[in-house]
Order: structure tokens, then C-alpha cells, then sequence
């Protein structure tokens, strides 16, 4: 999928359309001191086997985007949504 860098979009906090910069939201690893994580961490410890069946073969065929929208006017980041599913990704200049 293409999709322009540079796009015109609503900025919330100028409130109003600007130049916005498209990026990539980068991936974070998860939190290790949620209670859920603990409880599976201590499960996964020592000889213990894994908690719930191991989903293999039943991954997506595609992984989920989540772009964030930087203004060129105040330089603040926001995103729109909570992303959608594509294979790939092309960030390509206004022109081409």
C-alpha cells in the first residue's frame, strides 16, 4: 500500500487543518510489572509448563499499522484510530 508522507490533516491542538508528516508508531516491548505479566512470568519459571495451549498456525497473515501524525506548525504528534491491517507499507512524497 502507498500512502503520501506529507498529508493535509486536522491538528488538535492548533485547531486547525495543517501540514502533518506521516510516521510509523515503532513497536514498545510490553510492561513487565502488570499483574498479568507476573503471574505468567512465574508460571513460565522453572520447570512449569505454559500456561495456556500455544496458538501455532493461527497468527494473521498481516500485522496492524498505527501511524502518528506530526504537525509541522506546533510539532505535536497525535493519531487517528486505532490503525488497520495491511502486508506492506510505502511512505511515498507528494510528487511520485
Amino acid at each position: 500500500m502507498k500512502m503520501p508522507k506529507n498529508q493535509r490533516k486536522y491538528c488538535p491542538f492548533c485547531r486547525k487543518h495543517t501540514e502533518h508528516i506521516v510516521e510509523e508508531a515503532k513497536r514498545k516491548p510490553r510492561r513487565q510489572d502488570t499483574r498479568s505479566q507476573r503471574r505468567f512470568l512465574r508460571k513460565m519459571k522453572g520447570y512449569g509448563s505454559f500456561p495456556k495451549e500455544n496458538p501455532k498456525g493461527r497468527e494473521k497473515p498481516t500485522r496492524k499499522l498505527d501511524f502518528r501524525y506530526k504537525c509541522t506548525v506546533c510539532n505535536k504528534k497525535h493519531s487517528i484510530g486505532e490503525g488497520f491491517r495491511s502486508k506492506k507499507l510505502e511512505l511515498t512524497k507528494v510528487g511520485e
